[in-house]
């Protein structure tokens, strides 16, 4: 019966992430790195929609991405943003948390998704945004 009952979760694990994830890019059309994480999240299992953008900022300021958080390309999922270069595991962890408005990696680290150099990688953190303008580390990747 133990077998049954874990091989039924396994299952179910299996059809959620199957579940096509969609996701909309807007960024820049002169951005390289932005293009580098799309392809990241395609790889990941997202269906992409990619949005070249003239006026970002307005953008970010229509999401509420606060300027301390901001990157170069914002997507949007589900009604929250991901901003900049976050990891394909750390959006799946903002679905799984609608008290937050998204989450954003501010800047462009080294060794993000889209910013690969190598081996080398800045230590950086997923910051999550909840709708009080309160902040929370959803996840941290130290430097190599």
């Amino acid at each position: 019966m133990r077998q049954l009952i874990v091989l039924a979760g396994l299952l179910s694990s299996l059809s959620a992430t199957a579940e096509p994830l969609n996701i909309d890019v807007h960024r820049d059309p002169n951005c390289g790195c932005c293009t580098a994480w799309i392809s990241h999240l395609e790889d990941n299992g997202f269906n992409v929609t990619d949005h070249v953008e003239s006026d970002m900022s307005a953008l970010k300021q229509r999401l509420g991405v606060p300027p301390r958080l901001a990157s170069c390309h914002t997507g949007v999922i589900n009604g929250q943003f991901v901003e900049g270069h976050v990891p394909a595991a750390d959006i799946l962890k903002l679905r799984q948390q609608p008290d937050l408005l998204g989450a954003a990696v501010p800047g462009m680290p080294t060794g993000s998704p889209g910013m690969e150099r190598g081996n080398v990688r800045d230590a950086y953190q997923v910051i999550g945004l909840d709708k009080q303008g309160e902040e929370r580390v959803i996840s941290e990747y130290p430097a190599n």
